[in-house]
Formats: C-alpha cells, structure tokens, sequence
C-alpha cells in the first residue's frame, strides 16, 4: 500500500525567476511561499491534506491521531490505531473510510467492509450497521485549529492509551480528543468573485443588465419576474443560467436573441 500511496499527484512550485524585480513580484513569492507551506503537510502525509469544512467530508477520508497514525478497522467490527506511517506515506486501505453528508453540519463513515460506523450506548465506537441511523451520525467541530469529532451521544472520539482502541465517552475535547481528518480528493478551486455578482440580487441582475444590454433610449429595463427564481438558482448553483434565460426575454439584449 505504501508504493499506491506514494504515487499521489502532488503540486509543484513553479518560480519564475531567481531574484523579483518588483514590489508586485514580492508579493507573489510571499503568496507562494505560504501555499508551499500548507502543501508541506500535504506532502508529508503522502498527499492527505486536513480537511476542515464540512462541504469537504465526501469521498476517502481517514482519522489521524497523533502523527501519521490513523484509526484502523478490524475484522470484528471494531476499531484500533494503526501504527505510524513514515513521511510521504498515506493512510493503508484499512484506515480509510467513505464520508457521506447526513444532515447539517453531520456526516457518516463507511469502512472498507462495508460497514457504517456508530458509537454503541457505552461509547464503544463499532462498524457493524448496514444502514445510517442517529447513531451512525458524526459532527466534526473545528476550534483554533484543532479538530475533534462529536458522537450521536454528544461525546468526543479519543483513542484509549492502554489498548490503542477507539471510543467516544469524553463529554470536553481535549489532546486525547483532538485529530485530523484527512482526504485525498482534488481541492476545491478558490471561487474567483465577479463585480457584476457582487450585491443582493437585485443588484446582480441590474449589473447584467447594465453589462449587456444596450438601449437608443438610455432607459435601463430589468426582468420583471422577482427574484424567487434567481434565489432557487443560486441555492441549486445554476445562477449563470437563470441570468441568461432571464436576459433572453429582452430584445435589447445584444448577447440574447
């Protein structure tokens, strides 16, 4: 498993020159010289990088405490921590795990057998369940750059020192409670902001409309149809186009016919 790891696609630190020429250069190299530093946790974990939202909790994930150490799934259904990773080394295929949202702020974990992962009654973390019930379900909480993961019982996930296993019976997170949740999958794109988009709603149509539309008369004529579909737009993320289709109905449009 080390060798699959190993073989994750990392970035690169492309420089442009030895020495910047300007304040405006300056600036650049600042910038990336920052982002060589978040990817150098990247790197070290073998191309796993924090996660710490919840929008980025989908796909291959898995739970490091301490360093390079993952919890691991066991045969039984239970669960212990795994032994620690040399540098550029990734998770082994029985410490990662499948996230899939379930409910707000909440996620659910799936093991490689197949099995969601709860917390019994007395805060025995299990992979036994077939389906995601209230007990399959985990909050994440991130606080001054810590993380730590809430059970179904309100309780904290913490690996036991004397037997390595994992529960969730600590009611405060502290050192033993507090992790890293890492995933693999393509980082998201820092959305770019549009001037047009800035504003209510109201005032991003307006702004298109000032953006394509050209009148002899100077006079400024906006889609009468409210805001209700752009606010459903927006929330199903297909703004853009309810704008053009809203834009189409006007025949001064010069982008629309």
């Amino acid at each position: 498993m080390a060798d699959e790891y190993s073989a994750v696609k990392r970035g690169k630190l492309v420089l442009k020159g030895d020495k910047p020429k300007s304040k405006k250069r300056k600036h650049k190299k600042k910038d990336k010289s920052e982002v060589s530093k978040v990817d150098e946790d990247c790197i070290k974990h073998g191309g796993w990088w924090r996660v710490e939202k919840i929008e980025d909790l989908t796909g291959s994930i898995s739970i490091e405490f301490g360093n390079k150490s993952y919890i691991s799934a066991l045969d039984n259904g239970l669960f212990t921590l795994g032994a620690p990773h040399n540098d550029n080394e990734g998770p082994s295929s029985e410490e990662i795990f499948t996230a899939f949202p379930a409910g707000e702020n909440k996620f659910a974990l799936k093991s490689g057998y197949g099995k969601y992962l709860g917390v019994s009654k007395d805060g025995v973390v299990t992979g036994r369940s077939d389906a995601v019930g209230p007990m399959e379900q985990w909050e994440p909480v991130w606080e001054n750059d810590k993380t730590a993961i809430l059970s179904a019982l309100n309780k904290f996930i913490s690996v036991k020192l004397n037997d390595d296993s994992v529960v969730a019976d600590s009611v405060t997170a502290g050192e033993n409670e507090y992790c890293n949740i890492r995933s693999n999958k393509s980082r998201e794109i820092q959305r770019v902001v549009v001037p047009e988009e800035e504003g209510d709603l109201n005032e991003v149509e307006v702004n298109y409309v000032k953006k394509f539309q050209k009148f002899q008369d100077k006079k400024l004529r906006v889609n009468e149809d409210g805001v209700l579909d752009l606010k459903r737009a927006k929330v199903e993320g297909n703004l853009h186009e309810t704008l053009l289709d809203r834009r189409s109905k006007m025949k001064a449009d010069r982008y629309c016919k």
